[in-house]
């Protein structure tokens, strides 16, 4: 098996991922990623909610690596457009 880095892109920040981990494909690659970035998309946005944040909008990606490499990037991107208040 490969082992695999989702390096974590918030904005201009960045969270590298120095340890990775093994899998045996890239459909479970892509699974892993976007259950990943779905987690922490969803606890960004609950965030925002309770802090009654004016700018709810949310851009963040993961970006998936090997020893050879970028693979894939899986983007997750919440900008609400509110007509009313």
């Amino acid at each position: 098996m490969r082992r695999y880095f989702f390096d974590l892109r918030d904005g201009d920040d960045i969270a590298v991922d120095e340890e990775g981990v093994e899998l045996p494909n890239l459909p479970r690659v892509q699974e892993e990623a976007a259950s990943s970035l779905a987690e922490l998309a969803r606890e960004r946005v609950v965030e925002a909610f309770l802090d009654n944040a004016q700018d709810l909008a949310q851009d963040m990606a993961i970006e998936v690596r090997d020893e050879d490499g970028p693979i894939m990037k899986v983007i997750f991107l919440f900008a609400p457009d509110r007509v009313r208040q």
